[in-house]
């Protein structure tokens, strides 16, 4: 029940529109995902995704993917090579624990496009725009089984 309340509740508008205005300034791309699926691992299903989606083609290995599994309550934020270089282990934590707050006090939407902007600042300290830059990846949330 919780899954479609999430569903319901969620402006993807709102969330697209956070990841184009967080890509217009970086190389980076961002990526939503949201599993229909109970997952007891987030972590490993992130990386799963991450893979199945080309996140890990992209020419900087600078991908970012947000994924979501509502059935189970749990959630799971994974940077490529090229941004967990640049950044440690307590920038993952701190973000993590943003969104969970804003999860808690069920503002999905808020905490998604939170970290979508804190993730889009990060990606253009570190990986400004290109002048030949393309968006390699859609901005659209994918919607998994």
């Amino acid at each position: 029940m919780y899954h479609w309340w999430f569903l319901l509740r969620l402006n993807q508008k709102r969330v697209v529109k956070a990841i184009a205005a967080a890509e217009a300034h970086t190389s980076g791309e961002i990526r939503v995902f949201i599993s229909h699926k109970h997952t007891t691992n987030p972590m490993a299903e992130a990386q799963a995704q991450f893979e199945q989606l080309g996140m890990a083609a992209t020419r900087e290995r600078n991908g970012v993917l947000f994924f979501i599994a509502p059935r189970s309550r749990n959630f799971a934020i994974i940077g490529d090579k090229g941004i967990n270089e640049r950044c440690g282990d307590a920038y993952w934590q701190s973000l993590v624990q943003a969104v969970s707050e804003a999860f808690k006090k069920h503002r999905h939407t808020k905490g998604i496009v939170h970290a979508i902007h804190t993730l889009g600042t990060l990606l253009a300290e570190h990986f400004p725009r290109l002048h030949d830059d393309s968006d390699e990846l859609p901005n659209d949330i994918v919607m998994g089984k």
